[in-house]
């Protein structure tokens, strides 16, 4: 049997951000994947990291490999079944960040396109107002300069690239972004430029809401 190849990332204390007998809420670094994929050269992902610590982890949610930021694990079945109810039910809250090309003509809105899988072209998505799913996404300018904007993502509903795809026809294409961007917007950046700042759920046994926040380490040194 031959060996897998070597890890890409270097666990780090500062991951982990919360931790309990129910829960642990981490900053996923950008370009590690959620869970596993297909093939020895995918079998790296975060519970590779995280389950020698804190022994089997239940996936609740998913973050795009390139996004980076905060997500929740579950420690048992019961702690699973209850945030994955909360996450299904729409009861959790998530605000995102991104940088993104251009000046917006306004500072805030809401994105309303329906979103389907490109089958073609898998793994991207594409706006079908006949036959995709309702997607909503609220959009708030925090800063900007000439060329580029910070902009603080709601996502209503939680479709697959939802917010990526919606800051492109918007207009507005994140940064570093593989998948939609330009390619003068994908040369901006060598990562995707877009982090999970902020997580509400309500704890699966104390029932008390619990908001964590993160931000992301392009936030701290922008200078826009």
């Amino acid at each position: 049997m031959h060996s897998l190849p070597p890890a890409r990332f270097r666990y780090e204390d500062n991951w982990i951000i919360y931790s309990d007998d129910d829960i642990v809420v981490v900053n996923k670094p950008s370009g590690l994947l959620s869970v596993p994929g297909r093939g020895e050269d995918k079998y790296e992902c975060l519970g590779y990291h995280l389950e020698p610590i804190f022994g089997e982890l239940k996936i609740v949610h998913r973050l795009d490999m390139d996004t980076s930021g905060i997500m929740v694990l579950a420690r048992n079945s019961d702690a699973h079944r209850h945030l994955s109810r909360q996450f299904q039910d729409r009861q959790t809250e998530k605000r995102y960040h991104a940088v993104c090309a251009g000046m917006p003509s306004v500072k805030s809105g809401k994105i309303q396109l329906p979103m389907r899988c490109d089958w073609e072209n898998r793994p991207l998505q594409m706006i079908d107002c006949i036959h995709g799913k309702h997607a909503s996404t609220l959009w708030q300018l925090k800063q900007q300069d000439a060329e580029r904007c910070l902009i603080e993502l709601t996502p209503i509903t939680g479709r697959s690239h939802q917010l990526r795809l919606h800051m492109k026809m918007l207009g507005h294409p994140i940064l570093g972004d593989n998948l939609y961007a330009d390619s003068t917007s994908l040369m901006k950046s060598s990562r995707l430029m877009l982090h999970a700042s902020e997580l509400s759920i309500t704890h699966p046994t104390r029932k008390e809401r619990q908001t964590f926040y993160c931000p992301a380490e392009f936030m701290l040194t922008l200078s826009v």
